[in-house]
């Protein structure tokens, strides 16, 4: 059987979530489980916890016996109208741009009412180690995402709309999230509202909207925010160039894809702020060494720990591959580590039919098709590559 084309693979997953219209499962919605949320458990954090991870790590997707929905999620709608970015920015036509105003429109109404400022987070309740986060709650993860959704299309598209939304992100960022650190140097920014975390990679995204923000408004104040936000992860950063997912005693383990999301947003806030800060560039470098080393077997078996074989994930997968095709300019060895991860995971967690699976573990696969958490990252991994792959051509070509 002739083996697929980047282009071909990216175009029939894109056509796959189409076809479910953008709606599906995650990883953590077990407490969207109407047979749960029936019993008096749900009411109580170990319960919470103990049901979410069992039915997230179950080989069996269990959803349909435990009656959970298929849903729209925010922060996979935000990825699939970057991936749909992407792709207008390859080959702008009408089609495209009325696919990616359609994916910007539906994150739009999935906006979070009743804060400072624009907001989004997850359609579930969600228990992690750390807090409880119920439905409705507005996150920086998802709003960061969301405010990089529409940044890029006020870039692409000039409409002045996008731009405004995204600047009234940056005061849900200020005025509704927790500063749980606050000095003259340094900051941290809470996940959520209703929670004082001290999390890295959270903490960054917030910064890392602050600074494309405040380059596009000319509001200065914002990258000397992001800045210090910076500052605080710099300097909890471990001397092999690792960093923990956070300060807490629970929050001390080193993974792939939250390693990829502290130098993307490190590397953004130094675009955004237009700063060669010797401090966030060191701490960028000893970072993206640590990374690029310790996550990737020579095929290209994209590792969630630094220290472990399994699982490989297909979320680790697509965020690598954006990661390294924005931190191209740090290596040239980034894009074709990225082309060799793209490579492994199509041959070894896609579907037949299109989409990919979530996890190989040791002993099984686990292939439950994961709207957000695998097929959105897998669509905007591929379009970025591909994206950067015609770039670079047409660069080799002019």
């Amino acid at each position: 059987m002739p083996q697929l084309s980047l282009e071909a693979v990216h175009d029939t997953l894109f056509a796959w979530c189409r076809q479910h219209n953008f709606a599906g499962h995650d990883p953590f919605d077990a407490l969207n489980s109407r047979l749960f949320q029936a019993t008096p458990l749900s009411r109580f954090r170990t319960p919470r916890l103990l049901f979410t991870q069992l039915t997230k790590r179950s080989p069996l997707n269990l959803r349909a016996v435990t009656r959970v929905p298929p849903q729209k999620n925010a922060k996979g709608i935000a990825l699939f109208a970057l991936a749909a970015l992407a792709d207008h920015r390859r080959n702008a036509t009408v089609e495209t741009e009325l696919i990616t105003r359609e994916l910007l429109s539906e994150l739009l109404r999935l906006k979070i009412k009743g804060y400072a400022g624009a907001a989004w987070g997850y359609n579930f309740d969600w228990q992690s180690r750390n807090f409880f986060a119920p439905h409705g709650t507005p996150t920086i993860v998802p709003t960061a995402f969301a405010a990089r959704a529409l940044i890029e299309a006020f870039d692409a598209f000039h409409d002045q709309q996008y731009l405004e939304v995204a600047r009234s992100i940056c005061d849900f960022i200020l005025k509704d999230l927790n500063r749980p650190v606050d000095t003259g140097e340094e900051l941290c920014f809470s996940y959520s509202p209703n929670d004082d975390t001290r999390i890295f990679n959270a903490s960054l995204f917030a910064a890392e909207t602050l600074a494309a923000v405040g380059a596009r408004t000319n509001e200065t104040s914002y990258c000397e925010l992001a800045i210090r936000a910076a500052r605080f992860v710099i300097r909890h950063q471990n001397k092999d160039g690792s960093w923990t997912y956070g300060t807490g005693e629970q929050q001390q383990w080193i993974d792939n894809f939250h390693t990829a999301y502290v130098l993307s947003s490190l590397f953004r806030i130094g675009k955004g702020c237009y700063t060669d800060d010797a401090e966030i560039m060191k701490a960028l470098g000893d970072g993206y060494d640590f990374w690029s080393k310790s996550f990737f077997l020579a095929d290209g078996w994209p590792k969630y720990y630094h220290d472990q074989l399994h699982p490989a994930d297909s979320h680790a997968a697509a965020t690598a591959i954006v990661t390294l095709t924005e931190l191209r300019e740090l290596d040239d060895g980034a894009l074709p580590l990225a082309e060799k991860i793209a490579a492994w995971t199509i041959d070894n967690l896609r579907d037949a039919s299109g989409y990919f699976y979530y996890q190989r573990r040791r002993l099984f696969t686990v292939r439950t098709p994961f709207m957000r958490w695998t097929q959105a990252w897998m669509v905007y991994a591929l379009a970025r590559l591909l994206e950067e792959k015609q770039r670079l051509k047409g660069n080799a070509d002019s």
